[in-house]
């Protein structure tokens, strides 16, 4: 195990009205501080069950979502058990309804969020998808993230995290990368979310977005002088490269069949150090290390081909 970075326990948040704005949501039922509402909870609910009276497993920290199936239940209650239903949930204070498929909205749902001040949205998406997108950009929003010294780059459609301690020669090689046709996307800090229980995705902080910091020369900005193809706002991190500087007393991999990793918010990403020492060209090593490990993931191992063939040579000499 080549490190351990753990996320940190703050609360992330995002605001709803972010959220109106990226779904183009049709407001019904908007309170005047909309603006101040956040919403703390990637995860969403239909409240079949707590519109039949069952609150014990209810989060009021999700957004609820009303669909056809909520649509054609409340439709069956007379008016005076379909508010009463309704005030029982807007009194526990979820931070939005959402009615999908361009249902249309009760009166009784509108009185409701009314006197309970919940914001009540309408869209014309049908559920599952609405829900499933909404899901995703949560997610995305309110991912558990950790910032780490280091160096983004996408090289072969691969996301390589790059560390090592400063002056190791990080921030060099993602310019010969990118003047060899590949994408930046953070140098010195590289902020990391797990986005989904098998994926981090690294972004840069925006205030040095697409800079980099060249010793001796200073700030560069890499869009204004490669161009828009060689930057990109987010990536998802496939593999990490930890640059050290060359020890000749340590002995290092020369077969690529150790299985070394980084755990990174839980999540152990396939790691290879490089050892670094004048005259090594880390860009043309780098391009490599990328495209072996998109190799591997298609299911084919140099080294391991490698050591069974000489197994193989191995035991037929032994043999003769």
């Amino acid at each position: 195990m080549d490190g351990n970075f753990n996320e940190s326990h703050e609360e992330y948040s995002i605001s709803l009205k972010s959220i109106v704005e990226e779904f183009n949501l049709e407001a019904l039922v908007e309170p005047d501080d909309i603006k101040k509402r956040k919403i703390i909870c990637a995860d969403v609910n239909r409240p079949g069950l707590p519109l039949s009276g069952f609150f014990d497993c209810f989060d009021n920290r999700r957004i609820q979502l009303f669909g056809r199936a909520e649509h054609q239940y409340l439709s069956q209650l007379s008016g005076a058990d379909r508010l009463y239903r309704l005030e029982q949930l807007g009194a526990r204070k979820p931070p939005a309804i959402i009615i999908t498929s361009g249902l249309s909205a009760f009166d009784e749902v509108i009185k409701a969020c009314t006197t309970y001040k919940i914001p009540l949205y309408r869209t014309d998406v049908t559920t599952s998808r609405f829900q499933s997108a909404l899901i995703a950009s949560l997610s995305v929003s309110l991912a558990p993230r950790i910032t780490r010294h280091g160096v983004l780059v996408e090289v072969y459609g691969e996301g390589i995290l790059i560390l090592g301690d400063s002056g190791v020669g990080k921030s060099e090689t993602a310019i010969e990368l990118v003047k060899r046709g590949h994408r930046l996307i953070a140098d010195d800090a590289v902020e990391i979310k797990r986005v989904s229980e098998k994926t981090l995705v690294g972004s840069a902080p925006p205030i040095i977005k697409h800079f980099v910091e060249l010793r001796g020369i200073g700030i560069v900005d890499v869009r204004r002088i490669f161009g828009m193809g060689a930057v990109k706002d987010t990536e998802k991190i496939d593999m990490v490269i930890k640059l050290e500087q060359w020890d000749k007393n340590k002995s290092y991999d020369r077969m690529g069949l150790d299985n070394e990793t980084t755990r990174i918010l839980g999540l152990d990403i396939t790691t290879t150090t490089i050892p670094v020492r004048p005259g090594r060209n880390l860009a043309i090593i780098l391009e490599i290390a990328a495209m072996n490990n998109r190799q591997k993931k298609m299911g084919y191992n140099t080294a391991e081909e490698f050591n069974k063939r000489i197994t193989e040579h191995m035991k037929k000499e032994s043999e003769e």
